[in-house]
């Protein structure tokens, strides 16, 4: 089991009165274990509200009419995270074998287009031995023809641009993977979190996970980090689907520090 500490710093400007929908308190899932945490908001706001879905999957922080010029949200945690083993022998699931529940995440999204994208996923990994040495063969090939390169995309960007533009950041990185493993007949799914990246600005990061060998396994084509050291906090069908951040009126970001520190 490993231990992390997050503090994670947001600070906002606000133009005119507007809600706030946050998602930056690490899941309560069963990989996780969250000891203590906190939430700071200055100044303080008294409309404040906490609810979740997914079985506490995806936990939310709600700010109702924030009408303050500046504010910070702050939160902090220390966490215990025990990812299971690479299971380097799972095979994938024929879709009559597949649970109920993994079915929703065979389905094209708004940014993983898997219909538009079957024929180069046929015909790149088809011929692959199927499982997670395929999986893994998807995310090497991410790696070796998409540019890491910050500022290459934007929100709207989908898998179908990162694979014409051949760059992007982790989100997209993911959205492409989850889009090939959709169009292999893979349940695959955005996953986003904490990672300790000990030579970059901190930053919240995207990876994505498979249903293979009756299990859930966590993969990450951007090479950025160790998967064991990733604390989970949101977990969907794309990046639409779990922002940090949604809000309704007018507001400007202004500072983001996502950070989070082994300690042990």
């Amino acid at each position: 089991m490993l231990k992390f500490q997050i503090d994670c710093l947001l600070e906002y400007r606000v133009l005119e009165p507007t809600e706030f929908i946050f998602q930056v308190e690490a899941s309560k899932h069963p990989w996780q274990n969250i000891t203590n945490e906190q939430i700071d908001i200055n100044p303080k706001l008294e409309r404040l509200q906490h609810f979740d879905r997914d079985q506490q999957c995806n936990r939310f922080v709600r700010l109702s009419s924030v009408n303050v010029q500046n504010f910070s949200l702050h939160y902090h945690a220390e966490v215990e995270t025990n990812i299971p083993a690479r299971p380097l022998d799972a095979k994938e699931h024929a879709i009559h074998e597949l649970p109920a529940e993994t079915l929703f995440y065979l389905a094209p999204s708004r940014f993983c287009e898997s219909d538009l994208l079957e024929r180069m996923a046929q015909r790149t990994f088809g011929h692959l031995h199927k499982g997670y040495q395929r999986v893994q063969a998807i995310c090497d090939w991410i790696y070796q023809h998409i540019l890491y390169e910050s500022g290459s995309t934007d929100g709207m960007s989908s898998a179908k641009d990162v694979l014409i533009g051949r760059a992007g950041v982790c989100r997209d990185f993911a959205h492409l993977a989850i889009a090939i493993c959709r169009a292999l007949e893979i349940p695959a799914r955005f996953v986003f979190g904490y990672m300790p990246f000990y030579e970059a600005i901190p930053d919240f990061h995207a990876i994505f996970e498979v249903y293979i060998g009756e299990q859930w396994v966590l993969f990450d084509a951007t090479n950025m980090g160790s998967i064991d050291e990733f604390v989970r906090v949101g977990t969907g069908l794309d990046a639409k689907d779990v922002p940090f951040l949604s809000f309704f009126g007018q507001a400007e970001l202004l500072n983001i520090e996502p950070k989070i520190i082994k300690v042990n």
